[in-house]
């Protein structure tokens, strides 16, 4: 029985890391943009930015309340 559980594990653990490194590429993809952004219209991003920065905030406090 502990085998099995061991193999859902390290299934579950191989699939995480996948993410990881399609995470870490995208970040670099989001870094690209935001840069040619504020280059291209740095009000126009800026503003862009604050509505980002506002939702992920939302999402925080609800993310905090289901951690409670």
């Amino acid at each position: 029985m502990k085998k099995k559980i061991f193999k859902t594990e390290n299934k579950y653990l191989r699939i995480i890391n996948k993410i990881e490194n399609i995470r870490k590429k995208n970040n670099v993809n989001w870094m690209n943009i935001l840069r040619l952004a504020f280059k291209k219209s740095p009000e126009e991003a800026a503003k862009i930015m604050s509505l980002i920065y506002r939702d992920d905030a939302s999402i925080t406090k609800l993310v905090k309340k289901l951690s409670k």
